[in-house]
């Protein structure tokens, strides 16, 4: 993966709405679902929502296909695989890493909540 489609695809979902709407699909599975379900299950406005389902169709992280009158979304699985591994290749000098603590020096140098809050 280059540092474009990765840069794209993490802007994508830094934004609450669309962040949302990814989980939602990935909790639905390979079956996807009609808008109108997300739309129900984000609690946010179909007017919006197409929007939002553009911009994450555009990171290549959501898939649509045609179903009778309804189109279905779905997570794009592959996509975003390829984007941890992106983030992770070259974790722990190229060693394999069981966990988080495995890639850590210092555990306790990590914060356990977020000292930087954006105004």
């Amino acid at each position: 993966m280059e540092n474009k489609t990765a840069v794209i695809a993490l802007a994508a979902l830094a934004q609450e709405s669309r962040l949302a709407i990814y989980r939602a699909l990935v909790q639905a599975g390979p079956a996807g679902l009609a808008a109108g379900k997300i739309s129900e299950a984000t609690g946010i406005a179909p007017s919006s929502l197409s929007f939002h389902l553009k911009e994450l169709t555009y990171a290549n992280l959501v898939n649509s296909r045609n179903e009778s009158r309804f189109v279905i979304y779905t997570a794009n699985f592959s996509a975003m695989n390829d984007l941890l591994a992106f983030l992770t290749e070259n974790c722990c000098d190229g060693h394999p890493c069981l966990s988080l603590s495995a890639c850590s020096a210092n555990n306790e140098s990590l914060p356990s909540t977020p000292t930087d809050t954006p105004s």
